[in-house]
């Protein structure tokens, strides 16, 4: 590809190639924008490109121990060297065979009952349902409300082998997670997950295992929204990064 093309504090590139790059919960506000497409030079790895943004966002250092990279939607590491019309996503922590079950992201409200409709059989003899919900304290502090945001295609994939590993595990039959993506109010459902069973027990241990691996390991993250501000709440257990303050 002939010409020449800048990007950022107008470093030459030639020849050059195009690539769409994706920003998640943190990084997302951090940027002001949640994807940009940009020219990158040819033979550039994942880890050369993380580091033009780190001269560009310099906040972005903050994130680079916790950061997990994808490219096309698969998880990878920074020598990872990039090809033209690669969709690279940078993402805070969250976190074989056909899925066994249903897994869904969406921004209408969670009905875990119809879920469970869809997914119970004759042959089961135990639904366990569990659904988050959106509560009116965090912290210590009154919550407003909350937003999520997800990196979808990976984030159905990563549900898909949470329902294997979990069939696999405790010999259940059907796996159903939905997760809700945008602005949720108080009392509202995040997360619904359905596990369907002939015994109760091996139900309960799947969806205590499916909701926790959920939590650790799917590109989902919530931001939370008080009266004197915002945080983003990065990973099960993990910090809390404030990104608006009144």
């Amino acid at each position: 590809m002939a010409g020449r093309t800048t990007r950022g504090g107008g470093r030459k590139l030639e020849p050059c190639m195009k690539i769409k790059v994706l920003f998640f919960g943190l990084l997302h506000d951090l940027t002001g924008f949640g994807e940009e497409e940009i020219a990158i030079r040819e033979g550039e790895t994942l880890g050369e490109l993380w580091r033009s943004y780190e001269g560009r966002f310099p906040r972005f250092r903050e994130a680079a121990e916790s950061l997990f990279t994808a490219v096309n939607q698969e998880v990878t590491d920074d020598s990872k060297v990039l090809q033209d019309g690669d969709e690279v996503a940078f993402m805070p922590p969250v976190s074989g065979g056909a899925p066994v079950g249903v897994y869904e992201i969406t921004r209408d409200p969670i009905r875990a009952d119809d879920l469970a409709q869809r997914l119970k059989a004759p042959e089961d003899g135990a639904v366990v349902v569990f659904e988050g919900i959106v509560r009116c304290q965090s912290h210590h502090r009154a919550t407003l409300y909350l937003e999520y945001e997800a990196y979808e295609p990976l984030a159905i994939r990563k549900m898909e082998d949470i329902g294997r590993e979990a069939k696999r595990k405790f010999g259940i039959d059907r796996v159903g997670m939905v997760h809700r993506v945008g602005r949720l109010q108080i009392g509202e459902t995040s997360v619904a997950i359905v596990v369907t069973s002939p015994h109760r027990k091996a139900a309960f241990e799947a969806c205590h295992y499916a909701i926790d691996r959920l939590k650790q390991t799917v590109p989902i993250w919530k931001k939370e929204f008080f009266a004197d501000g915002a945080v983003w709440a990065e990973g099960e257990g993990q910090r809390r990064v404030l990104v608006e303050a009144k």
